[in-house]
């Protein structure tokens, strides 16, 4: 006996939910699949469903399902057919429905006759309150804005703090620089010793190592001099420091190598003018 389907009731108005049964006799050993919410209800909208246990009286079982739907079209008469699944094995077949109908009501007016006026409508123009909706575009190119706003001014908070600190430091270590040069000198001038020279040499070269970020402590004299585009303090300074540690040379008085501390000191104040001249840029 193929599946059954009618509407509980004749009549429908347009919006409202109506009641379509679909329902089954077969064998007990028979497998059926009614259709589920992704089946076609058309000219109906499904809207939702009772499914009821399968009954078996003297051999024969019966599956029942309720479907609600409702409809939108204008059709005076319309109508549904639902096809049943059924399973064989690793087969299936399709068992339509017989079909069912149902009638639409009008609650429009209809003209009396051709020509006829329609009929008034009425205008309500009372305003109603609407809830405020979130403006989520808005604030969130607020919040956007507002980020890169920070954003910018932490980068020139810190690139201004970095520069700080540079200069800081760059402080820092000239003026340590400057009383261990002087400690060294002071020793030299009361020991005469050649150690104490040569410390002092070596700081001035480590300074202005780490002050202009380029090792010059393993280069020669004529390897600085070029470095520093041949500055005549430079090369009489060093010029005479070498006569002095590697040539054993002393003068009777104290004059070159005073002369060479005093200009190492000075060039290697500029040096350091010049470097904070340019971390001001």
């Amino acid at each position: 006996m193929p599946p059954q389907g009618h509407f509980r009731q004749p009549t429908l108005r347009v919006g409202e939910i109506v009641e379509f049964e679909l329902s089954s006799r077969h064998a007990p050993g028979q497998e059926l699949i009614f259709p589920d919410s992704a089946a076609n209800f058309a000219p109906f909208e499904y809207v939702g469903r009772r499914y009821y246990p399968t009954r078996t009286r003297q051999g024969r079982s019966f599956d029942r399902a309720v479907y609600q739907l409702r409809t939108f079209q204008l059709d005076s008469v319309q109508t549904l057919s639902l096809p049943v699944t059924v399973l064989r094995g690793r087969d299936t077949l399709l068992l339509p429905t017989t079909t069912a109908q149902v009638r639409l009501i009008r609650t429009a007016p209809l003209g009396a006759a051709r020509g006829s006026e329609p009929p008034a409508l009425r205008q309500n123009l009372e305003l109603r309150p609407t809830p405020a909706r979130f403006n989520y575009p808005y604030w969130l190119a607020a919040l956007a804005a507002l980020l890169l706003t920070v954003g910018a001014l932490v980068l020139g908070f810190r690139r201004r703090l970095r520069q700080r600190y540079r200069r800081y430091r760059r402080r820092k270590n000239h003026a340590y620089f400057l009383a261990q040069y002087a400690r060294h000198v002071e020793r030299f001038t009361l020991s005469r010793s050649l150690t104490n020279m040569e410390r002092a040499i070596t700081l001035w070269k480590n300074y202005l190592s780490t002050l202009e970020d380029h090792n010059i402590t393993s280069l020669t004299t004529r390897e600085i001099v070029a470095r520093y585009e041949h500055d005549a303090d430079v090369r009489l300074a060093l010029q005479l420091a070498d006569r002095v540690i590697y040539g054993n040379l002393f003068s009777e008085d104290d004059t070159e190598t005073d002369l060479a501390f005093d200009l190492l000191r000075t060039f290697a104040e500029r040096r350091y003018a010049t470097q904070g001249e340019l971390g001001e840029v």
